[in-house]
């Protein structure tokens, strides 16, 4: 990577860094377990919180000739003939914020051609804050992170969906030979693989680019695999902007877990 390119990343991550602590600051005033809610289409919910960061957010990250993709604006089709695109969610785990849990981030993804090369994710509740690009790595508040070296399937900790395994959907997994760790926020999750907290998480429900577009981008900065459930690399930044689901794991991991999952035919590549 050429000097000049370092440079422009870096003053992404600068602009991600900057929007994050901002976004710090606005949440202050909506305390977590005590912020309403109010009902968002049939199954989501959405705050007064998620709106003001929303805001923030739009005003410290495009600059001109960048699209934006966010939960909570409008899409602007636009975005489609743009290089350069931040997806974003204000508030990923909105549930688990309203109740109390700790376990919702702010995610900022940047998506250059497609793919995902940079993002920060920042959970106010648990102080971390996990920011990165494929050119320069991934720090945890601001120290440098890796991700786990561990391909003993036995010492491995697999992050699941809360709400998936409520529904019963990681019931397949209760005899697996790895950990299985349910916690919400799938952005979060990805980060915890990337910072190297756990060695792998997988959704196997759709998700909306802006829940995934960050922490895909910190777990490939960190030098992990991110795939599809049908074993391709995602792309972002599309027409339809629900995945149907996404797999990530540490680089010493991704072998032994792919290989579990095929043989137990739970997941196809």
């Amino acid at each position: 990577m050429n000097d000049s390119r370092t440079t422009s990343r870096k003053a992404d991550l600068a602009r991600i860094e900057a929007a994050l602590l901002k976004s710090a600051e606005v949440l202050r005033s909506f305390p977590m377990g005590a912020t309403r809610a109010e009902r968002k289409g049939q199954n989501d919910i959405v705050t007064a919180a998620d709106h003001a960061v929303n805001q923030l957010l739009h005003e410290v990250l495009p600059q001109a000739g960048d699209g934006w993709v966010s939960e909570e604006t409008a899409d602007d089709p636009s975005r489609l003939g743009k290089h350069r695109v931040w997806i974003v969610d204000p508030l990923d785990g909105t549930r688990e914020f309203v109740d109390g849990l700790p376990e919702w981030c702010v995610s900022v993804g940047l998506v250059e051609a497609g793919k995902p090369v940079a993002g920060g994710i920042l959970n106010p509740a648990t102080g971390q804050f996990m920011l990165g690009s494929v050119e320069t790595g991934i720090t945890l508040n601001g120290k440098t992170a890796s991700l786990r070296t561990s391909d003993k399937i036995g010492e491995m900790s697999v992050l699941a969906s809360r709400s998936e395994v409520k529904r019963g959907e990681w019931d397949a997994f209760k005899n697996a030979p790895f950990q299985v760790k349910p916690l919400g926020s799938v952005a979060y999750k990805l980060a915890l693989v990337a910072a190297g907290v756990a060695d792998a998480t997988w959704t196997l429900t759709p998700k909306n680019e802006w829940d995934v577009a960050a922490g895909a981008a910190l777990v490939l900065a960190a030098g992990g695999v991110v795939k599809t459930l049908d074993g391709k690399e995602p792309v972002f930044n599309r027409a339809k902007l629900l995945l149907d689901g996404l797999l990530a794991f540490s680089a010493a991991s991704a072998d032994p877990l792919k290989s579990y999952l095929r043989s137990g035919a739970h997941i196809r590549f």
